[in-house]
């Protein structure tokens, strides 16, 4: 195991990834993620929780999902082999679903039936509100109100799955606000709820869990172009918000050295390539701020990135050289949007463009023999709408 890796897990354990991470919350919520943790160490290793949690992701979401080869766009671009890992073949259309089964089942055995959660583009809602009417739990999401216009489709169907959605109006009306409002309702109700977070973000062991849950994308690709191509990818390509669709794909390759990990964000939500070290929901991790330490605020066409804080692995992968991470612009992402549709027939969602916009530029640089993975977080059927709205313009 490399040096690198040792440090991910031994500090992982601890709650934090080298220097990022921690647990900056109010006494009383110090029990209430204690326990948390507690609970998901004893269940991620059983044998019945995760025969009941593959049964669900088989059965339910529908995997494994393919690892697709883009035929069309590789011979177009003239450079390197590209593959394109379907998450948005999942139920519910995104890579979310695969963390949400894994912590539903965690309440289930924690005895909850209160269940909140934060969303941005509302992939995360839609799948919490899906799970909660499986299992006949009570559901309360938190969205920007910025974010429930743009995202009106997804509103409609969480409220149809019987979930209630409160719009938050405070600040800029987007993600963080979403997410100060779930953590505001934790506090107030922590003896009764369980706050299911979407993103590899907050305090531990919330970026631990979302990492483990979402680690089944990379180890179906691992396995998958090994079968297809009998060696591993030179590259892999994710968009990097919070960081949970990033994290699951990278998580197999982090050990393997000579893969490089490329994580894809918006030019005005620069966490990554511009944040400092600071504190934000609970946990310590490279944000944008100012000089007071407040958060500063973003935008970006894509919701589910619009967040100025990264997940504390992100964090620590950056810092150490492990992977790189990059932007792209406006433009860049609505070309790739309607590249990958025309060529392919695959329209992705606005966050994974990020990623498909980088591997067009990247892959025109690499040789024919070279291989990229794009990790395809989500389907476009959400931003349709808000597309035909910028291109007009």
């Amino acid at each position: 195991m490399s040096k690198v890796e040792t440090s991910r897990v031994e500090n992982q354990e601890k709650g934090y990834f080298g220097d990022f991470g921690g647990s900056f919350v109010p006494p009383q919520l110090k029990s209430v993620l204690e326990r948390l943790d507690e609970e998901f160490q004893k269940y991620k290793d059983d044998p019945a929780f995760n025969q009941e949690y593959l049964y669900y992701m088989k059965e339910y979401v529908g995997r494994e999902n393919p690892l697709t080869y883009a035929d069309r766009l590789t011979n177009k671009l003239g450079g390197a082999k590209i593959y394109l890992k379907r998450e948005d073949l999942n139920h519910t259309g995104a890579h979310k679903i695969n963390n949400v089964i894994g912590q539903i089942l965690l309440a289930k055995k924690m005895g909850a039936h209160r269940v909140i959660a934060e969303t941005g583009a509302g992939q995360h809602g839609v799948a919490t509100a899906t799970a909660c009417a499986m299992l006949g739990m009570e559901c309360i999401i938190y969205m920007g109100a910025e974010d429930t216009r743009r995202q009106e489709l997804n509103v409609f169907r969480m409220e149809l799955l019987g979930a209630k959605v409160i719009p938050v109006k405070k600040g800029q009306g987007r993600l963080k606000d979403a997410v100060d409002e779930a953590l505001n309702d934790l506090v107030e109700n922590y003896e009764t709820t369980f706050y299911l977070l979407g993103s590899a973000v907050g305090p531990h062991p919330f970026p631990t869990m979302v990492h483990h849950f979402q680690s089944i994308i990379s180890k179906e690709s691992k396995r998958q172009i090994l079968e297809k191509e009998g060696r591993l990818p030179n590259m892999v390509v994710a968009c990097v918000g919070g960081g949970s669709n990033a994290i699951g794909a990278f998580s197999e390759y982090i050990p393997e050295q000579d893969v490089r990990l490329v994580g894809v964000e918006p030019e005005e939500a620069a966490t990554l390539t511009q944040g400092t070290p600071g504190v934000i929901h609970g946990f310590k991790c490279l944000c944008l701020q100012d000089e007071e330490g407040n958060p500063l605020p973003t935008h970006s066409i894509s919701a589910g990135l619009d967040y100025p804080g990264i997940g504390p692995e992100h964090s620590h992968l950056k810092v150490t050289d492990r992977a790189e991470y990059y932007t792209v612009s406006k433009q860049e992402v609505l070309d790739a949007f309607q590249e990958l549709a025309r060529t392919e027939g695959i329209i992705p969602a606005l966050e994974s463009a990020h990623a498909v916009a980088y591997a067009l530029k990247a892959a025109k640089e690499m040789n024919s023999d070279d291989i990229i993975i794009v990790n395809i977080s989500g389907r476009g059927d959400k931003d349709v709408n808000e597309v035909k709205r910028l291109l007009s313009e």
